[in-house]
């Protein structure tokens, strides 16, 4: 999992950040993406792609992280914004808003996919990346329990939808619940789901 971070190092690039999102897939709230520097030689057991842990073991991981990372940094895009820009560009801007929150500023990044973000900064889009790098994977860590919580806060707001089970997810639930009470104000309106009962539909 240091393998990227080492190749990074080897090419004189002193200090690495690791960046992954959380929210491409769901029908409501932002995404929110995190950057994450890890101390070289830094206890990452247990860190691994956040799609592959229980919520349990996230949230112990976050707090893991947030205790021993160099830095990190969050990015969040809301859903008026996915509506007006597409998910896949309102990703990548959260990606590059959660790098500008590092301190300090990396010399490197490793990016979770196959697309690059928009930074001056150097940097390697790579495919499966939170499988790959012990940075990516703290990042994707930081970012999916981020994101839930905050789905958890919105269901505080809008129960009616169930947001702290699916979080935001196109769950069997969640679209019957779109079809009884519309949409809320964290509802992606252009996605296929939700447009079907707005103006976009």
């Amino acid at each position: 999992m240091w393998s990227l971070e080492r190749q990074a190092t080897r090419e004189g690039y002193r200090t690495i950040a690791g960046i992954d999102e959380a929210g491409r897939g769901p029908l409501a709230g932002p995404v929110v993406s995190a950057a994450v520097i890890l101390p070289a030689g830094g206890d990452t057991a247990g860190i691994d792609d956040s799609k592959k842990l229980s919520p349990a073991k996230r949230d112990r991981l976050y707090d893991h992280i947030y205790r021993t990372a160099t830095a990190v940094g969050i990015g969040i895009v809301d859903a008026v914004e996915i509506d007006r820009i597409n998910i896949l560009q309102a990703a990548l801007r959260s990606m590059a808003i959660a790098v500008r929150n590092l301190r300090p500023q990396p010399h490197y990044l490793l990016i979770d996919g196959i697309f690059e973000i928009p930074c001056p900064l150097p940097q390697a889009a790579v495919a499966k990346g939170d499988s790959r790098s012990a940075s990516i994977a703290a990042a994707s860590i930081v970012a999916k329990v981020t994101r839930d919580r905050m789905m958890a806060v919105y269901h505080q707001y809008y129960p009616q939808y169930g947001f702290d089970r699916h979080k935001g997810y196109p769950t069997k639930a969640h679209k019957e619940a779109i079809r009884t009470h519309g949409c809320s104000p964290i509802h992606r309106r252009t996605f296929r789901g939700v447009a079907e009962h707005t103006a976009f539909g």
